[in-house]
């Protein structure tokens, strides 16, 4: 009778401290919205590495399963390992392994596409002076021929000349320390990002070997803190994320590379300019979903008018059915319904994630969107069935109101009723 008491105020003062951090927090929020960004901003700073490892460790965990799996079958089966010491062998071989594997894929790709980019921007650079200029002398060609429009051309350089030497003379020279300083903290940013990218290897390697560990560590603290039907519904909630973000990112990527590989084959099939470097431009812009083909186009399309308007039109033509190619076959076969996201909320959450983090957020906001979504799904349906009112939302398209009936509770639609039991 005492313990049931002392858990009881234990319960209450427990209640009552989380009820005034959540206050604080709400204070700080409102009164201290532009302080506490500045140290999410330095905490995310700080746990950059992590973050990187956490990513890797993520994207090479299905490999180092399939490896740590194969092996130690091996190992126990045929070399008559003892079952301890070949749990810790296939392990060990199966981070290394993998690891190498993540490094075999990433120098594949940039073997393949580097020297090819190169060359692209190489002939860009060479060619670009030349096309500026037969494109000026048709300009000339057309404006000696138009009076009208020569006045007109006319007009236009001298209030272009004019705004760029009042631009000079306001804006870029006073700043030129500015973006002095800008440049130094770019090079700055990259050795910091690659400093963190290193660090995130060696990360996701001790993540990766005590994967088992950490999941069974957070399942211990989840059961421990909530009752066991609610810790059950928050283990299915985590499987159902992870399955909704590794479907949507693995399936997307494959996706990406396959329209990538498309372009690249159909561009050098049309004797189209730039065929790698625009393949890589709309094969990385694709990964972002619904903007991803228009994002990847527009750059690649100007380049290619550079060479030749005509092929820029065939090549917007290639974009619009390689567009309809992914949207209505290839994108539905390889993710399926992996989010479950009408057409509304994916771009609602490219939108609203690409604002708040930028090219990151229009990658996950779809999958974190949809864990989102089905969160609020869940929680309105159970809130629902405890008050025995229907799930089914088709109930609830002409409803008017719900009012206690002798029988059950009546659903009332334009002036009729439908009881339910």
């Amino acid at each position: 009778m005492k313990d049931d008491s002392f858990r009881k105020y234990l319960f209450i003062s427990l209640a009552g401290a989380i009820g005034i951090i959540l206050c604080i927090v709400f204070f700080f929020a409102l009164f201290r919205f532009q302080q506490m960004i500045e140290g999410i901003r330095t905490l995310e700073n700080i746990l950059m590495p992590f973050i990187y490892g956490a990513v890797i460790a993520y994207l090479l965990t299905p490999v180092c399963n399939f490896v740590e799996l194969r092996l130690n079958l091996f190992l126990a089966g045929r070399l008559k390992v003892k079952e301890k010491k070949a749990a810790r062998l296939s392990a060990a071989l199966g981070i290394g392994l993998s690891l190498l594997f993540g490094f075999f894929i990433v120098y594949l790709l940039l073997a393949m596409v580097l020297p090819q980019v190169f060359t692209s921007v190489r002939g860009i650079v060479q060619v670009l002076p030349g096309n500026v200029m037969k494109w000026s002398d048709w300009i000339q060609q057309k404006l000696a021929d138009d009076e009208v429009l020569a006045n007109y051309a006319e007009q236009f350089i001298n209030t272009a000349y004019q705004n760029m030497q009042s631009w000079l003379e306001t804006k870029l020279l006073p700043n030129m320390q500015v973006i002095v300083s800008g440049v130094s903290a770019g090079l700055i940013s990259a050795l910091v990002a690659v400093k963190n990218i290193l660090i995130g290897i060696f990360a996701a390697a001790y993540m990766m070997g005590n994967r088992k560990k950490f999941a069974a560590q957070g399942k211990k603290l989840i059961y421990s803190f909530v009752k066991v039907p609610v810790a059950n519904g928050i283990l299915d909630e985590i499987h159902y994320i992870n399955q909704v973000f590794g479907g949507f990112i693995d399936g997307k990527l494959l996706d990406s590379l396959i329209i990538g590989i498309l372009c690249f084959v159909i561009m050098n099939l049309l004797n189209m300019p730039y065929s790698m470097l625009i393949s890589v431009i709309v094969g990385v812009t694709n990964i972002i979903p619904f903007f991803g083909p228009f994002i990847g186009a527009i750059p690649s399309a100007l380049i290619i008018l550079t060479v030749s308007p005509i092929k820029c039109v065939y090549f917007l033509i290639l974009i619009l059915v390689l567009q309809q190619l992914d949207g209505n076959f290839l994108g539905p076969k390889i993710l399926g319904d992996s989010t479950g996201l009408s057409s509304f909320w994916v771009l609602f959450s490219i939108l609203l994630f690409g604002g708040l983090m930028g090219f990151v957020g229009m990658v996950i906001g779809v999958p974190t969107f949809a864990v989102i979504y089905d969160l609020i799904k869940k929680s309105s349906n159970w809130m629902l069935r405890k008050k025995q009112l229907s799930t089914d939302t088709s109930v609830y398209e002409d409803l008017s109101s719900v009012k206690q009936g002798g029988e059950g509770y009546c659903y009332i639609y334009n002036k009729e009723e439908k009881i339910e039991d």
